[in-house]
């Protein structure tokens, strides 16, 4: 895919929040929304280990961002490496034969390093890719792995927009809480943002304690069709229009309404 020159850059929002709160899904909810704009190239980042992105979204991977680090340390130990150039053209062909395309989507999973204490360079080395690849896109929609630790690894340094996810326990809320505490130091995003998901009758996000300067983006009913195709594996990209996903689309469209009001307004 060209590069293309996009004066603000692309629109990257990652999605992170504890594990079991539902943040593949709303990762998957996320890019098909912004995929539904055929005029627009989005990337989809699975950076959790567990890939179920690739699942949610119907994906099949062939080839793990691991899998080219891995070749790389071959071409090391072989010599095939030395000549920088050589190796440099080597790591641009095998990112992009990583890339799963789907219509206007392409997909890139992290995968899971074999070796015990792998993640520090594996983090490293996709932080790299990303920052390689972003600007051939419109959006790039990352799948956070849960919890702090890729923050911590500023592999979302480049991140232009944060999406914490939460569910209706206190547990989740407080490491959205501790999420954002750390991106504040480690992240330079423009805007962030708390989504609550799977919200049952009784509007349960307002008892929630306020994470003082971070908006409430929107709450995601608890809905069937999500658990449907969640259970079924059924691709997000084929599911119809439900409470799920239309909250979801009303949190995008606020993202992508701030991104291009800012762009417009320009500096200053």
């Amino acid at each position: 895919m060209d590069d293309m020159n996009r004066g603000e850059g692309p629109v990257i929002i990652a999605v992170c929040g504890k594990g079991g709160v539902g943040k593949t899904s709303v990762s998957a909810m996320i890019a098909r929304c912004l995929a539904a704009d055929a005029n627009k190239q989005l990337l989809a980042i699975d950076a959790d280990p567990a890939v179920g992105l690739a699942t949610a979204l119907g994906i099949s991977v062939r080839q793990t961002v691991d899998d080219v680090r891995n070749l790389i340390i071959q071409d090391l130990k072989s010599g095939q490496g030395k000549n920088k150039a050589e190796l440099m053209a080597r790591i641009d062909y095998q990112m992009l034969d990583t890339l799963a395309e789907h219509g206007n989507t392409a997909f890139l999973a992290i995968g899971r390093p074999e070796d015990e204490g792998c993640y520090c360079r594996l983090n490293s080395f996709l932080r790299a890719m990303i920052a390689k690849l972003a600007h051939s896109f419109d959006y790039v929609v990352i799948d956070a792995e849960a919890g702090i630790e890729q923050i911590n690894r500023r592999v979302m340094e480049m991140v232009t927009h944060l999406i914490l996810v939460s569910d209706g326990s206190l547990k989740s809320h407080n490491v959205a809480g501790m999420i954002a505490g750390v991106a504040k130091r480690y992240a330079a995003f423009r805007e962030i943002g708390l989504l609550v998901n799977r919200c049952r009758p009784g509007d349960e996000k307002n008892r929630l304690p306020s994470l003082g300067d971070i908006p409430m983006l929107g709450a995601i009913p608890e809905d069937d069709t999500i658990r449907e195709f969640d259970a079924a594996g059924k691709p997000f990209f084929s599911m119809p229009s439900c409470a799920a996903l239309r909250a979801v689309e009303d949190a995008v469209a606020g993202i992508i309404g701030a991104a291009k009001t800012a762009a417009a307004s320009g500096p200053g």
